[in-house]
Order: C-alpha cells, then structure tokens, then sequence
C-alpha cells in the first residue's frame, strides 16, 4: 500500500515530522535502518536544549526563538515528554571580561554559582548563566514522538536499511529498501549523513559533514549536578535523577575515545564535584553527527517536489520546532517563512 508520505530515519528529526504529520491526519510510513529509534546519532546526544545565547549558523538562528514554545508543547501533547529547565552556567580558562552577555544570558560570580551548583568544590570568578537552557533525555523522547505518530495511525518499520530512492521518468515515486518498495507521494529524508548518498542521483547539492561527538553515561547520587556544566574540563548534566551524561574530547579526525579516555574525564568530574565518589562509568559512546555547512538544510532539492529533506544541527535542540514547520509545509503546500534561511541550495 503506497503511504502519502514516507520518512527515513527514526532519530529525533525524522521521528518528530512523523509525528507531526500523523497528528494531522497524513499517512505516514517511518523507516529505521536499526532495531529501534534512536539507536542512531540521537541515542548519543548530549541533548542540551538552548532556546538563547549565541549565534547559530543559517537558519537555526530563526528557528531558535521558538524551540522553548515548541517543547513546552509536546509536553502538554504528550505525557511521557520530560522537560528538565536547570538552566546552564559555562565559563572558560580565560573568561572575557570585556564581552557583554548576549539575550537570556547573564555574567554570575562565584557565590551565585556555589548557589546552582553547591556541590562544585572550586567555583570559578565568574561565568555565564542561561536559566532558560533545558536538557531531555534524546531516547525516551525519541521513543515517544514515535508511539505517538503510530496512535495517530503511523507505520513504523524497523531493521528496514534504505538503499536508495525509486525514481521513474525523473520524479521520486518511493524508496527501495531491505525489504522491498515504499512508494509514496512524497519522502523524506531525515537520514542524517547518509543523506548526501541517497540524493545522488538527484542534481541536488547538500554539504553535510559528520563531526564526532563522544558521550560517557554515568551513575551518581541524584542531585550531584544541579544545572548544565560546561567547564573546561567536561560538560556534564543530569539527564535523569541518578544518571549523568559526560562529554568527552574527540579532536576532529583522532581516534574514538577508549575506555580509559572516559574514565580520565569521570576522574575530573570527580575531582570538581564533592560527594561524587559513587559516580561509576556505565559506557561510552561515539556518534558521526550531521552538520550541514551552512545551517539546517530544509526544503525540496529537486523542482518536482517528490523528496523532501531535513538535516539540522543540533538537532535535539530544533526537531520539534522543524517538525511541526515541516509537516505544515507539506501538509498546506504553503512555504513556512521561518524556513526560509534552511533551504537547499541550488546546485
């Protein structure tokens, strides 16, 4: 049975279109190359949701301002989403002085930090703090925009790897798959760096480059860390009571962190927190993520309009806002102004 839409890759981006397109009544097929969603590049994000501070590249910046709205809303949809607004404090070596903070963010000095973070041992002279930053936890959010789309009629086909698009007199008529044809009006593509490869037989141009990103997951008391941390050492933040996520230094082009690697950088959390002696590494984990060069990538690349792309970084933080832009777009025929910045370029 052909779908109106099918969307490839059930990571967060793709999950969060189809979901926002089965809630407004447009047949959707989801298609995952693994045994579940976000076994991919979400289940290895940091997932820090900053909706302020800073300049994001392309598009993104556009998209920023309503992030915080957007996953306000899927928690009032959807009662398994987990919001966590900690907030976030960041500080560097060699703090700027002279810098004046951006929007939502404010320059706190020490003793305000020992207030969101008790427990730090050494706090710093000064940071910055965005008591607007958010943090979710990247799989269970994941798993629930899935089970939502497939309650709104969605099918969902897991262990099903895409190789290529169906093309017939030059228009996309579906996809070709480890288990056959999905033909589809249209499809979309949320397949993160293997996007540029299923397009190339489309007169599209799409630069996306896959950036390491190195993740440790860890058991502490609950309440250890209070906020967000970005320190020179490590970022680190609770993503639920008990259980950390630790970013770990990958250099661009080195090798994947090892075991010990991890460890070292727990041994510095340890170091900066007090009462963290019962914090033991439960895995590591290296993920190629998606950057596209110049911004989210969002929009047809071909005149016809039978394929669809969206590749963002990052992309925990802006899926639910470009979910429910992308589905509106296809499902209206209308283009979403906030869209405008991410389109594909020509080629």
């Amino acid at each position: 049975m052909s779908a109106d839409v099918v969307v490839v890759g059930a990571g967060i981006v793709g999950s969060s279109v189809a979901y926002h397109l089965a809630r407004r009544g447009v047949r959707v097929t989801l298609l995952e190359q693994g045994p579940a969603p976000a076994c991919g590049v979400t289940g290895g994000s940091f997932a820090w949701v900053g909706g302020s501070g800073g300049e994001w590249p392309g598009g993104a910046q556009d998209l920023r301002e309503y992030v915080l709205a957007d996953y306000g809303r899927l928690e009032s949809e959807l009662p398994d989403v987990t919001v966590r607004r900690t907030g976030s404090l960041s500080w560097t070596d060699t703090p700027a002085e002279g810098s004046r903070p951006g929007p939502g963010q404010f320059r706190v000095g020490r003793s305000d930090i020992k207030a969101l973070e008790p427990n730090l041992r050494n706090p710093p002279a000064q940071a910055i703090h965005i008591p607007s930053d958010a943090g979710v936890d990247p799989t269970a959010l994941t798993h629930a925009l899935v089970a939502a789309a497939v309650a709104h009629g969605a099918t969902v086909l897991h262990n099903t790897a895409v190789t290529s698009l169906r093309m017939r007199h030059g228009r996309v008529e579906g996809v070709l798959s480890s288990s056959g044809l999905h033909a589809a009006a249209t499809v979309v593509l949320t397949a993160g760096t293997n996007i540029p490869q299923l397009c190339e037989p489309l007169s599209a141009d799409l630069a996306i480059a896959a950036s390491p990103a190195a993740l440790a997951r860890v058991t502490a008391p609950p309440g250890l860390v209070r906020t967000i941390v970005a320190s020179p050492d490590f970022e680190v933040r609770e993503v639920r009571d008990g259980d950390l996520l630790l970013g770990l230094p990958h250099p661009e082009g080195g090798p994947a962190p090892l075991e010990r690697d991890a460890q070292d950088v727990l041994q510095r959390l340890k170091s900066a927190f007090h009462g963290s002696d019962q914090c033991r590494l439960v895995s590591h984990h290296t993920a190629r993520r998606p950057v596209p060069a110049h911004g989210p990538v969002i929009g047809y690349p071909t005149h016809d309009r039978s394929v669809y792309v969206a590749v963002m970084h990052s992309a925990v933080t802006l899926a639910p806002t470009a979910g429910r832009l992308i589905a509106d777009e296809l499902v209206t025929g209308r283009p979403a102004p906030e869209l405008l910045r991410c389109r594909p370029r020509p080629h």
